[in-house]
């Protein structure tokens, strides 16, 4: 059999099937919708096999691949985020994250159904690409709503978080993998549901065990301390130092406590990708930076999640997860 290579990727039959559910099952994507495809070196296999079932769909496909950004939240060349609000789909596998960023927020602004697939993998393209999503869309929008109607959380763990913030007044935003009308943006793969907590608000203590934006899965935690709002201690290892060491780059808007998140995909599991960490069933996260694109106010130049592992969450009082056990009746 004659192999394909295109831009010295070899196409292979099984990521053009996890291309497939992208498109179809997630994108809905039609003959003659424009599709771009924005990638960078690193994702560049992913791209080409996005781009090329997208044109096998009949799509008007195109592929760009720009230079690697250097932080999760780096808004792409203008010329990127020209093409992405003249397109009718967006789909970025990209090695630094475009999600929080005012491209992909005017992108959608303009009707165009944006997934943003920041780190990617071909493991990950592969195993959760096959995940029910039916499954996930029920037991994210029953998360939202409790957060929706909620006004105060709190975390803790038994590693020593205690953290309490308020969300009132505040909408969450459901992740579903589910992306079919004008404007609708998110993850793939997906499985969250989260929301910006009021700034100025967070008080207490977050041991972040899991994986860490920036950084990777951890070996040892990282204890970050917020008061009003800010993150004003990070202590640990090496790991709590390269943190430190990326957050100095930048001013206090990027220590702020950003967006509270509970993830819900049970095919997901804690790889050292955010993309898929902040996703995992029996999960919450917490970001540092920016989330003025999802109802809050931080404009900042980076947005860095911390996944905390078996927690147990009280939303005004009333649990919604124990020990990392989700208590809802979907």
């Amino acid at each position: 059999m004659t192999r394909q290579i295109i831009l010295g990727v070899e196409v292979r039959d099984e990521l053009l099937r996890a291309a497939e559910v992208a498109l179809t099952r997630c994108l809905r994507v039609k003959p003659g919708e424009s599709v771009l495809i924005i990638t960078d070196e690193p994702l560049r296999n992913i791209g080409v096999h996005l781009w090329v079932k997208a044109r096998e769909l009949g799509a008007e496909a195109i592929y760009v691949e720009m230079i690697a950004r250097k932080v999760h939240g780096e808004e792409p060349p203008k010329p990127v985020a020209e093409a992405m609000k003249a397109a009718d789909v967006v789909i970025a596998p990209t090695s630094k994250s475009l999600t929080h960023t005012v491209a992909r927020k005017e992108a959608a602004e303009k009707g165009a159904r944006v997934a943003t697939m920041p780190g990617i993998t071909e493991d990950i393209f592969l195993r959760t690409m096959s995940v029910d999503y039916e499954l996930v869309q029920k037991l994210t929008e029953a998360v939202a709503k409790v957060l929706d109607e909620g006004r105060e959380v709190r975390v803790v763990t038994s590693l020593g978080t205690d953290l309490a913030f308020s969300i009132e007044n505040r909408k969450a935003r459901r992740s579903t993998g589910v992306l079919v009308n004008p404007g609708d943006w998110g993850n793939l793969p997906s499985g969250e549901a989260y929301i910006a907590p009021v700034e100025g608000t967070a008080n207490g203590v977050v041991i972040v065990d899991g994986s860490m934006a920036g950084v990777g899965v951890l070996t040892q935690p990282i204890k970050i301390l917020f008061k009003d709002g800010v993150a004003t201690q990070i202590e640990g290892g090496s790991e709590a130092a390269k943190l430190n060491e990326l957050l100095s780059k930048y001013g206090v808007e990027a220590r702020n406590l950003g967006e509270f998140g509970v993830g819900t995909n049970p095919g997901a599991r804690v790889s050292g990708v955010v993309l898929e960490d902040e996703k995992v069933l029996g999960t919450i996260h917490i970001a540092l930076g920016s989330n003025f694109d999802f109802g809050g106010r931080i404009k900042a130049p980076v947005h860095l999640d911390g996944i905390v592992m078996k927690p147990t969450v009280y939303v005004d009082g009333r649990l919604l997860m124990k020990e990392g056990v989700l208590l809802l009746d979907i």
